[in-house]
């Protein structure tokens, strides 16, 4: 599975259930890694989308504790248990991982790839990423070149989880 995000200069992702900021090219970016494929969120998330409907061209796939949520046109998942047997049909090359936090720090140890968004500004946020440049377990692997959105500044970078060390 992979793990798609934008974040701060502090692994910032959001402030009272919104994006800190919605950079063009980074939205065009997210909808090409993820396009045709499974993507997994919170209800938050979803709610945070237009009408709070559901991606098109993507699986979309839900997870809340409540056991009454449903969403029209989407798998609702009650439990990690539940998710992991909805995401046993998929490829797990062909499944992301969209947020909100807690959803990203119950699966990215599962995960094997990032994408992140990097934006050189630290915004006032109540949303974290887990922060891969400080978790041994994850490598970084490359970055785009710096891009700009107005004044601020970003790059599209990659993580990988780092390849288990041999016991000596």
């Amino acid at each position: 599975m992979k793990l798609i995000a934008a974040v701060d200069r502090h692994w910032g992702i959001g402030k009272n259930g919104k994006l800190l900021v919605q950079i063009p090219e980074d939205m065009k970016y997210f909808r090409a890694q993820t396009m045709g494929s499974a993507i997994v969120m919170g209800r938050k998330t979803l709610e945070s989308f237009p009408g709070g409907r559901p991606l098109s061209g993507r699986t979309n796939i839900v997870l809340s504790t409540n056991p009454a949520y449903t969403v029209k046109d989407a798998w609702t998942v009650h439990s990690l248990e539940e998710l992991e047997a909805v995401l046993a049909r998929f490829d797990s090359d062909n499944v992301y991982i969209i947020g909100g936090e807690t959803v990203y720090r119950q699966l990215y140890g599962k995960c094997d790839l990032a994408y992140i968004t990097k934006i050189d500004y630290a915004y006032d946020a109540d949303a974290f990423f887990p922060d891969l440049d400080a978790d041994p377990d994850w490598e970084f692997v490359g970055e785009s070149d710096e891009e700009t959105y107005f004044d601020l500044t970003y790059t599209f970078c990659t993580y990988r989880k780092a390849p288990k060390k041999e016991a000596t």
